[in-house]
């Protein structure tokens, strides 16, 4: 049995260990994980509570439209119900946007480095893949990007703040971008860290599926809200851009506890405002830290910052986690002297810092 050519041309995605094998493994009683870009404070208390009131219901099978999901987002970003589409995680969302527009010949343009499942889109459908690197700066490069756009490309995907430097692309240079596009390319912005941004060139993504370009806005309850476990994710664009996403899904893809989860999350912005606040301090956190060790860094709006060690990551990536801090190496991204850490409590941002002076130290 042979696989398709192209299948095997992606690498398979490497889930870590889990906590509890990591802390057999390496005789520890407790680890803290700052690899995955979680949320520290975990779900509001009433995303906790409505789980609760509906565990007697999970024998039935979902509603497989997430009705009341929708219209509670429709509310929210005060657009019709029609404008929203939902996956298993914005991953999820990602395939389906191959399987519904991509076929073998299209092509594809992505940043590199930047959110893998963007490649495994186009090379799941044959389409050619064209990786721009980022500039000096670590930012989307969009007259790059615009510059290899011709009568095949089909998907152009930015991620705004970008995984895994956590830049930004503005305002002025999107709407340049989406001015100048012809129009049978189908712009992605990616949004997944789009609470923790307060940028004031920040572009919101929303603004444009309004104004009716050829742009679909994904977002994800994975990351402010504190829900990753559960994997809600969304699109936002006009119907007849996501009526092809549906025709490709699975009938039941976001299961009921997640959807109730979701819905009960998007009353309480009063914990996003928290979890906000929580992440700023620890981003300034480590930029200090950084400082004080002489460490150059990349400045993020995500809750996540990029260090460059000024050696191999995985090395000290190995000394951090026997002193219990699990961090994210740089060599999957093609930035092998980097480190990408994610903020967390107080608590473990201290612990962070000091092991990581120790990793230094040893090295």
């Amino acid at each position: 049995m042979r696989a398709r050519p192209n299948v095997l041309q992606l690498e398979p995605y490497q889930p870590g260990k889990s906590l509890e094998e990591l802390k057999m493994e390496l005789g520890l009683r407790d680890i803290i994980r700052l690899s995955a870009n979680e949320n520290p404070l975990g779900a509001s208390p009433r995303v906790l509570q409505a789980v609760q009131q509906f565990l007697p219901l999970i024998h039935l099978y979902p509603d497989g439209y997430c009705q009341h999901l929708r219209h509670a987002l429709a509310a929210f970003y005060q657009l019709p119900p029609d404008h929203f589409a939902f996956g298993n995680g914005s991953d999820e969302l990602i395939h389906f946007l191959g399987l519904a527009y991509l076929e073998p010949g299209d092509e594809v343009i992505v940043a590199h480095p930047s959110f893998v499942r963007y490649d495994a889109a186009a090379l799941l459908n044959n389409a050619t893949l064209h990786r721009v690197p980022l500039t000096p700066d670590y930012r989307h490069d969009l007259p790059a990007m615009q510059a290899r756009v011709n009568e095949r490309t089909k998907l152009l995907f930015i991620a705004n703040p970008n995984n895994p430097t956590g830049t930004l692309v503005y305002r002025e240079e999107v709407e340049r971008l989406l001015n100048t596009l012809p129009p049978h390319v189908l712009v992605i912005l990616d949004e997944a860290y789009h609470e923790y941004v307060d940028h004031p060139d920040y572009p919101d993504g929303l603004d444009y599926v309004r104004a009716g370009y050829n742009v679909v806005v994904l977002r994800t309850f994975s990351k402010a809200y504190g829900l990753a476990g559960l994997r809600v994710g969304y699109a936002v664009a006009r119907p007849e851009i996501l009526e092809p996403l549906e025709r490709v899904r699975e009938p039941f893809n976001v299961n009921s506890v997640a959807q109730v989860a979701a819905a009960a999350a998007l009353t309480d912005q009063e914990h996003v405002r928290r979890t906000r606040e929580l992440n700023r301090h620890g981003l300034n956190y480590f930029y200090q830290l950084c400082e004080r060790l002489g460490l150059r860094y990349i400045p993020s709006w995500a809750n996540f910052v990029m260090i460059d060690l000024g050696r191999d990551s995985r090395a000290v990536f190995q000394v951090l986690l026997q002193q219990g801090v699990l961090v994210r190496t740089g060599d999957i991204f093609g930035m092998p002297t980097f480190i990408r850490v994610n903020t967390g409590t107080p608590e473990g941002n201290t612990r962070f810092a000091e092991a990581l002076q120790m990793a230094l130290s040893e090295q």
